[in-house]
């Protein structure tokens, strides 16, 4: 269970590194190392039980050794310790199991019972095998009546065994037959009602191609064409809105180099003369600090662009957005206490964006700060939400709402696509996590992987209802001929066995009559 969630959340793997780089100073793939470590033990406890499994099928007792039951309590003791962490501090990512079950659920239905036909080998074996007890027990009592009520409460007991093994599998098969009655997957839809593919909005650029934050980065995810940019603004103490995502600067710039005694510190507290000579794109290009553990090598060109990159100013990305005709959407953070725009700070970026005469539509405004102030200096500006409920939308005038991708679970968002509200989505990086949002009809997703993403021409995983239907019964079909098929030559294979043994104790009780008769 622990091995399938983390991989299912794979889409999570940075935000994951990204919190432990937090605590522990020092950026490495823990969400790969976690992953590894799931798979080794997932590993290690299925060897040890197909062996097991293997040695009581031969009648060999099992004795574990010391060393395999102080590692099978390891294995358990991490896993709820794991399990325990997720619970408690990552629920939603069992709010992303539920997503990858909705898209998978029909490969899941397939793959089940393909595993219950391989299952019913040994259980159509251990089944015919007791038959054959019970057959041959009753044909032993004709012969000793006075142990008939012991010989009986045996056969019961095997006739239990039947029932404890044979019905439980029954059962699993038929609800696996009946399963795709429950699935209700997006991706399983006419063609025709499939919607238009979700455009893009590069979350902090491209910064699987480039620096994030960078204008490499923003200039890159225009190449792989973006709809939109996406980032986050500090404000420095001489009022210049810059970008930057972190609390400090350790992690995308050369400060421990330069200045380490301010390594910790929040951005908001220097000033622009010092900050703009900081280099942003230097660590990109180190392996140990790559952020992405699925990034394509880059070009000796792009290396040596992404040495030169420092950390730009929203005008910079206003002037490459104005240019190009992209969309903008940024996070703005509230300058910390002390701050000389502590309580202007959203004033300061609304003049520095009139200022570059982008035209306001391009903005997609989604800070909450002083709306009054925002909708009266640039009534252009298109207002965004986070997630609150439609009523609230409406009394505030908005129909765009940037939510969390979790949101799609359980049922889509299809009250907020019902009220025609634009839905924008994010951090979708995975295929498989696009593909569903692109059946779920989508707007648009926030985006790490452009690169990627903006090459699919059709979602993963989608099939017309006829198809799974065909897929299905097909599947049905064939799996219960094989088990059919798997039972009988069991079962005659256990009646060859009996009537070779009762042909064998004939002959023998025919010869020990004859020797008392010559007696």
């Amino acid at each position: 269970m622990l091995l399938l969630l983390w991989i299912e959340t794979s889409n999570e793997y940075f935000n994951f590194d990204w919190v432990t780089f937090l605590g522990t100073g020092y950026w490495f793939f823990w969400s790969i190392f976690a992953l590894s470590l799931a798979g080794i033990l997932t590993a290690y406890s299925s060897l040890l039980l197909l062996l097991g499994f293997l040695l009581l099928w031969e009648g060999i007792e099992l004795y574990l050794h010391l060393c395999h039951k102080i590692l099978i309590l390891l294995v358990i003791l991490l896993c709820v310790i794991f399990l325990f962490i997720i619970c408690k501090f990552w629920k939603e990512r069992w709010q992303v199991a539920g997503l990858s079950l909705q898209i998978f659920s029909p490969y899941i239905h397939l793959f089940s019972i393909t595993v219950m036909v391989i299952l019913s080998w040994p259980v159509a074996f251990y089944l015919a095998r007791l038959e054959r007890e019970v057959r041959m027990r009753r044909y032993r009592m004709t012969h000793s009546e006075k142990k008939r009520l012991k010989k009986c409460n045996v056969i019961t007991r095997l006739r239990g065994l039947q029932v404890a093994v044979g019905l439980p599998f029954l059962l699993i098969l038929l609800c696996l037959y009946l399963m795709p009655l429950g699935i209700n997957s997006p991706c399983i839809q006419e063609k025709e009602n499939l919607g238009p593919k979700p455009t893009f909005f590069g979350h902090r650029g491209a910064p699987m191609l480039g620096p994030e934050n960078t204008m490499m980065s923003f200039e890159k995810a225009v190449e792989h064409g973006a709809h939109g940019l996406e980032t986050d603004i500090f404000l420095s103490y001489d009022h210049v809105p810059f970008l930057m995502h972190d609390f400090d600067l350790r992690r995308t710039t050369n400060i421990r180099e330069v200045q380490p005694e301010s390594a910790f510190q929040n951005p908001a507290f220097f000033n622009w003369d010092f900050l703009s000579t900081l280099n942003a794109g230097k660590w990109f290009i180190k392996p140990e600090l790559r952020p992405f553990y699925n990034m394509k090598p880059l070009s000796e060109a792009d290396k040596e662009r992404a040495r030169n990159q420092s950390i730009p100013t929203l005008a910079d990305l206003l002037t490459l957005a104005k240019k190009e005709r992209k969309f903008v959407i940024f996070d703005l953070r509230s300058p910390p206490p002390k701050h000389p725009l502590r309580h202007t700070f959203v004033r300061q970026v609304v003049s520095v964006i009139l200022a570059s005469k982008i035209e306001q539509h391009l903005i997609f405004w989604l800070p909450t700060h002083d709306m009054r102030y925002v909708r009266a200096m640039a009534p252009g500006f298109q207002q965004v939400d986070r997630f609150v409920s439609i009523e609230t939308l409406a009394k505030k005038n908005i129909s765009i709402i940037n939510v969390d991708y979790k949101r799609l679970f359980p049922n889509g968002l299809r009250d907020y696509k019902a009220a025609n509200i634009h839905i924008n989505l994010y951090t979708v990086n995975e295929p498989w996590l696009f593909s569903l949002a692109w059946c779920s009809r989508i707007n648009s997703v926030t985006t790490d992987n452009i690169g990627i993403l903006s090459q699919l021409n059709h979602p993963h995983f989608f099939m017309t209802p006829r198809s799974y239907m065909f897929m299905w019964l097909l599947a049905d079909i064939i799996s219960v001929l094989f088990i059919i098929t798997i039972f009988c030559f069991h079962w005659r294979r256990e009646t060859k066995k009996e009537k070779l043994l009762e042909t064998s104790r004939n002959s023998t009780d025919t010869h020990s009559g004859s020797e008392n008769e010559k007696d």
